[in-house]
């Protein structure tokens, strides 16, 4: 797949484009917040954006809004340290294709990886 990696922080960001990387996988392109996002996406046309949830500026909830304003179908996970029921179904509902919470483990990364495919 096809990859476009939204995190801010950099350990972060190296982590999940290396894991990625070792299942087979190519990050095309890296943001650190949402305007730079919203243009990747545009440009890049990634199968699958990793988008964290907490961004300087917008936060991942309203760059989700914008990717689905360039492609209704974007498949989008969300990445987050932040559990909570509320945010879980609002994302749900704006039809993230999962929710991937930090820290995880890397079988946790190569199961949502199989489930994506």
């Amino acid at each position: 797949m096809r990859v476009l990696l939204v995190e801010d922080n950099a350990l972060t960001r190296y982590t999940i484009k290396s894991l990625l990387e070792k299942l087979g996988h190519e990050v095309v392109g890296e943001a650190e917040d949402g305007p730079s996002a919203v243009k990747h996406f545009s440009e890049l046309k990634p199968d699958i954006v990793f988008l964290d949830l907490i961004l300087p500026g917008k936060s991942g909830v309203e760059i989700l809004g914008d990717l689905r304003a360039v492609d209704p179908a974007a498949r989008v996970v969300i990445v987050t340290a932040v559990e909570q029921d509320e945010i879980d179904r609002r994302l749900k509902d704006k039809g993230v294709s999962a929710i991937l919470r930090k820290p995880f483990s890397f079988d946790d990364f190569k199961a949502l990886m199989k489930e994506l495919e």
